[in-house]
């Protein structure tokens, strides 16, 4: 290329570049002018904070289903998994820090609310000031059997904070679902979602099952059923896990209830100097060997 049309070249690209940061710069005054006409809600006989409110008591979801999601973490990640965001609850005093986290051509609906306000519908101790109303993933039960079915069983976990990082860990080491049985705490809960950090948006689950229900999900499969006991005699590295499998965790107090353990095959984790393990850490150790065994070191 001669140097006159380079150069050329080069001053068009400039000018481009140009456009497009004075269009960014429009575009970012347009949405700061926008926030500072948002009205800020200051009554906390608000509906939607009541409804947020209620949601977050009960660990459950909203009343149109959505889930409760607080952090800019949780909100970044629902926008990587592609769920939809319906409205984001904003603290006046986080609002400036929404441009340097979602940085999307359209940002969810809006409601900025005061500070003494949202502080009282929080979870977190020291909250971030933002929650975010996802709308879930409907998953069905074959969203679970994809492939070669590796399924993590939750069996009356009820600490949140166990089920979440139960959940990151399956979609770490590439479990296909999760199932989570009744008397476990819900995927929905805000803290069981602030522990799966967005691993609850992708990984495929079903919830609230009874245990007829997953016993028959799980034969109509072939699928081979184990479960976590440090009283097993099987260790961990001579159990198979390459085949279409599920693995039971059990709560900590009770273990795993004898109408899955009697149809299970029992695997322990050797320990040295401790009885048994956190049930979290337990899954992480468990789901790390079966994926060793199916794909190698992750």
């Amino acid at each position: 290329m001669r140097y006159d049309a380079w150069r050329g070249n080069r001053r068009r690209g400039a000018g481009r570049r140009l456009a497009h940061t004075l269009v960014y710069a429009r575009r970012r005054e347009n949405d700061l002018a926008q926030l500072d006409r948002t009205p800020l809600l200051t009554s906390p006989h608000n509906p939607l904070l009541k409804n947020v409110r209620r949601a977050i008591a009960r660990g459950s979801r909203t009343v149109e289903g959505w889930l409760v999601a607080e952090g800019f973490h949780l909100v970044e990640e629902a926008l990587r998994s592609g769920r939809p965001i319906r409205r984001l609850l904003v603290a006046a005093s986080a609002v400036s820090r929404l441009e340097e986290h979602i940085r999307r051509p359209e940002r969810p609906p809006l409601t900025v609310v005061a500070d003494r306000l949202f502080e009282q519908i929080a979870s977190t101790q020291t909250t971030q000031g933002v929650i975010a109303l996802v709308e879930p993933a409907q998953w069905r039960a074959e969203d679970l059997f994809r492939g070669c079915p590796l399924i993590v069983v939750l069996d009356g976990i009820q600490d949140p904070g166990n089920a979440g990082a139960i959940l990151r860990a399956a979609e770490a080491f590439r479990a296909t679902g999760a199932l989570l049985l009744k008397g476990t705490a819900g995927a929905a809960h805000p803290k069981t979602l602030r522990a799966a950090a967005g691993s609850s948006f992708r990984l495929p689950w079903l919830e609230e099952v009874g245990v007829p229900e997953a016993r028959a999900l799980l034969a109509e499969r072939g699928l081979i059923l184990y479960a976590a006991d440090a009283r097993a005699e099987t260790s961990l590295e001579e159990a198979d896990f390459r085949p279409p499998c599920a693995i039971v965790f059990g709560s900590e107090g009770r273990g795993v209830r004898p109408e899955l353990a009697s149809q299970a095959r029992g695997v322990k984790i050797p320990t040295s100097g401790v009885e048994s393990l956190n049930v979290a850490i337990a899954a992480g150790i468990v789901l790390y060997e079966a994926h060793r065994q199916r794909h190698g070191k992750p």
